[in-house]
């Protein structure tokens, strides 16, 4: 790993230095940060919906999503859902000096991806998960089961945690020591937190499971006509999302709420309520967008936040 020089030296990082350099503790406040800034307006984040490339013939998805917040980067995406023995994400990140437009770094983004993914769920829990949460529900059993659960208890104590897969949930609660459940139900009914990753196009989740005062985090169905939530929990939930615009255009299970979203990002500025009592319902949807990876690239790199940056 070499530092950023006052040459056009590019800084090439993979993965293992990624991960050296990266974490959540560090994480969760620059997404907090990201976020509150992109919610703010006043042009501070310039932040088009990604451009998504569909790959037919292999069934997969590329996808572009550029980002300016006082740090300047892109990252390059695939999505192949159907994957097996490899993740089904892959990226790279490409950071640019905003004054000269030179660029500076290329790192791995795949594990940028699930960390900062994971790191907005933390923020969203934070805000919006009732003070005493203490059972956690995780719905999926692949790589944002895992870095959820390790980004949540950063901001929740749980005393239990449940967790349930079509596939793994038993090797994956023995791996870190959690309960392995049944069915979904069986998982969700009477937790406090009920994180969905599970790489569905169709329902898993059920409102009809959820107790009153459930916070939700659901991170995947990702297009328009994907679904992982049904139409009982996205009507009757309070629906947060990363932007606006980007579930609105992205995600099916937004789409079906047919209801006013607010952006996370608005209730860490202090300019929109989060949870409002014990007993309602909240969801927090998030399709990602790329000021959390800008914002994690530049944690990467040691430079000022994005927050700092817009000032």
């Amino acid at each position: 790993m070499r530092a950023v020089s006052e040459k056009a030296d590019i800084v090439v990082l993979d993965e293992p230095a990624v991960r050296a350099r990266l974490h959540y503790k560090d994480l969760i406040p620059a997404i907090a940060e990201a976020l509150a800034a992109l919610s703010s307006g006043g042009g501070r984040v310039v932040q088009p919906v990604r451009t998504v490339l569909p790959v037919a013939p292999h069934e997969g998805f590329f996808a572009v999503m550029p980002a300016y917040a006082g740090a300047l980067g892109a990252k390059l995406v695939t999505f192949y859902p159907k994957n097996v023995g490899i993740h089904t994400h892959h990226a790279l990140i490409v950071m640019f000096k905003p004054e000269t437009g030179e660029p500076v770094a290329v790192m791995d983004g795949r594990l940028i991806t699930e960390m900062r993914t994971a790191a907005a769920s933390a923020v969203a829990t934070q805000r919006l998960a009732r003070a005493d949460a203490a059972v956690l529900a995780i719905l999926g059993s692949g790589v944002q089961a895992g870095s959820h659960l390790a980004a949540l208890r950063h901001v929740r104590s749980f005393k239990e945690v449940r967790v349930w897969s079509p596939r793994n949930a038993p090797a994956f609660a023995q791996r870190h020591g959690v309960k392995a459940a049944a069915t979904a139900a069986d998982a969700v009914r009477g937790a406090n937190v009920v994180v969905v990753a599970a790489s569905s196009t169709t329902p898993i989740l059920q409102g009809r499971w959820l107790s009153p005062g459930t916070h939700v985090n659901a991170i995947g169905a990702t297009r328009p006509d994907w679904r992982e939530l049904d139409d009982d929990l996205v009507t009757t939930a309070r629906v947060f999302v990363d932007s606006r615009e980007a579930a609105l255009r992205e995600s099916g299970d937004v789409i079906a709420a047919r209801s006013d979203v607010t952006e996370i990002g608005a209730v860490v500025a202090g300019v929109a309520p989060g949870r409002r009592n014990d007993q309602e319902i909240t969801l927090f949807k998030s399709v990602g967008v790329a000021v959390e990876d800008v914002a994690a690239a530049a944690l990467v790199l040691g430079v000022r936040s994005l927050e700092s940056e817009a000032r």
